[in-house]
């Protein structure tokens, strides 16, 4: 059942005693004397559906915990020792000066009912609802989209190591797979002597090429050895851990690796492929986490975060996690679904959204257009396909022909693919050597939403339009700033726990940046002096 807190003040009541220590304007002042303003009993009722069993944590402590902690960067167990021993934490949750903490995993629980629940983001919510209720981004018509990579909480694991870790957790997770590693999977002790009791790596000639090959043969015949004598269909029919345990293996065993050299895979020789998966796992401790690539020169191994900002407050409306990688994890994808999703914007409101060239995509501005809202996005520039030439630009395009018009004044169709080729018309051109050097001629990609991004690229070359992007487009570097300062690294595994680890750390900041504002509470409502 829920836990109520006592609204009759101990002698030792922090708040009571040391409360104008407190620093006016903090997160810590708010807290302590509206904490249960903000988490009401009733945000929480859901959580707790029946009125039996022992009380828990009052919500509005748990919540109030939950973002200091995020605020502060701190693990679980350094927050209830900061709640036990810090007067500022005792008084934002109502504690007495000699009442203990409560027990770290309390922390664990609430955060996986929280999880599990119709509202998981609800204390960003709550926040968001001050937000709005302060006017502070009413009638702010204009929205800045970027995003930023947050470090993942394992280790990047080689093949090697995925693959020796991933058999070793078939062995727990799959009801009687240990007796069936030690049976079939024998490949690795036969050639190391070292068996899949052991974590560590196996002892062979690191150095030696032929040697790494041979650990790597085994790895995979070992792990293919399993996955033929379970029965993968029945276990994964019945889901769970069993299942995500087999499923992953299977994927570790054939995403790095390939036949090799002379062999088609049926001999069990095999190598470390000289490609990289598309889409490749680089840790069974965690899945979810992905090479990224923010910048040619910047690698980091994580999560993506991204973030829709009023950039005149440096308030952060609505932001997910997601994997840094694929078409759906893009930041033009997912801006272009947070900022139509964003509630802070009115139905009918005109909406200026801006953002890099990364959200500059066909599909994005589509779906702008169809929101009549105006894109300050920077467009992709054009590179010409010979040095000095035409670009795409210097194309004539017509959108109810659907036909493209080249420098020379030759004229061809789209065609279904989207492709537009001169082919033959470019033999004897004079203009032909600052077109294209291919001997069959130009062919031009057309994409599904070319007119929208030609026009746009037009609109973007305007004073007026660079002017508002340089003012207004930099202000969400500060937001960002602000998210990654002492919390670059994520502290959970797995998109969802981050994702909801991200909308603690958004609110708390959001929090803070509103105290900064001048938040008050006036006769009962959220106001800002």
């Amino acid at each position: 059942m829920q836990g109520e807190s006592d609204r009759q003040r101990e002698l030792l009541d922090v708040e009571s005693v040391a409360g104008h220590l407190l620093e006016p304007g903090s997160v810590f002042a708010l807290l302590a004397e509206h904490r249960d303003r903000l988490f009401p009993s009733e945000l929480f009722a859901d959580l707790f559906p029946t009125g039996r069993g022992r009380p828990s944590i009052p919500g509005e402590v748990i919540a109030s915990v939950i973002v200091l902690q995020a605020l502060y960067g701190h693990s679980d167990r350094e927050a209830v020792d900061a709640l036990t021993f810090d007067l500022r934490w005792k008084a934002a949750c109502g504690y007495a000066i000699d009442k203990p903490g409560f027990d770290p995993s309390t922390l664990t629980y609430w955060r996986r009912r929280l999880a599990a629940s119709n509202r998981p983001q609800r204390i960003f919510e709550v926040v968001r609802e001050v937000i709005t209720e302060t006017g502070a981004v009413a009638g702010k018509q204009r929205r800045a989209l970027d995003s930023t990579i947050l470090d993942d909480a394992v280790a990047r694991q080689d093949t090697v190591t995925q693959l020796i870790a991933q058999i070793r957790r078939v062995g727990r997770e799959v009801p009687g797979a240990k007796d069936l590693i030690t049976e079939h999977c024998t490949r690795l002790a036969a050639l190391t002597g070292q068996d899949y009791h052991s974590t560590g790596k196996p002892p062979i000639a690191w150095d030696d090429p032929a040697a790494r090959a041979e650990l790597v043969s085994a790895l995979v015949g070992d792990a293919l050895a399993l996955l033929a004598v379970l029965d993968v269909e029945a276990i994964t029919k019945t889901g769970g851990k069993p299942a995500d345990a087999v499923a992953l293996l299977a994927l570790v065993a054939g995403q790095d690796v390939e036949p090799a050299e002379d062999s088609d895979g049926t001999d069990g020789r095999w190598r470390i492929a000289r490609k990289t998966a598309p889409d490749r796992v680089i840790s069974t401790v965690d899945p979810d986490t992905r090479h990224a690539h923010k910048t040619r020169e910047r690698r980091q191994d994580g999560f993506k975060a991204h973030v829709v900002v009023e950039p005149d407050t440096g308030l952060t409306t609505v932001c997910a996690l997601t994997k840094t990688n694929g078409p759906a994890n893009s930041d033009a994808t997912v801006g272009a679904e947070l900022v139509t999703a964003d509630s802070t914007l009115a139905t009918d409101q005109q909406v200026e959204v801006l953002g890099d060239s990364a959200y500059a995509t066909g599909d994005m501005l589509h779906t702008l257009d169809g929101k009549k809202w105006l894109p300050l996005l920077k467009p992709w520039p054009l590179r010409p396909t010979v040095e000095g030439g035409f670009t795409l630009d210097d194309f004539r395009y017509d959108p109810d022909a659907d036909a493209l018009t080249c420098p020379a004044g030759i004229t061809r169709k789209r065609s279904a693919k989207g492709t537009v080729t001169f082919g033959a018309a470019c033999r004897g051109c004079p203009l032909r050597q600052r077109c294209t050097t291919s001997a069959s001629g130009r062919t031009v990609l057309i994409g599904e939403h070319h007119q929208l991004q030609r026009e746009h690229r037009k609109r973007a070359a305007d004073d007026g339009f660079q002017a508002d992007y340089r003012q207004h487009r930099p202000m969400v570097e500060r937001s960002i700033a602000w998210l990654t300062r002492g919390a670059r690294r994520v502290p959970y595994r797995g998109v969802e726990k981050n994702n909801n680890w991200l909308h603690h750390r958004v609110a708390a900041l959001n929090l803070r940046r509103l105290l900064a504002m001048g938040l008050t509470m006036t006769d009962g409502a959220w106001a800002l002096a």
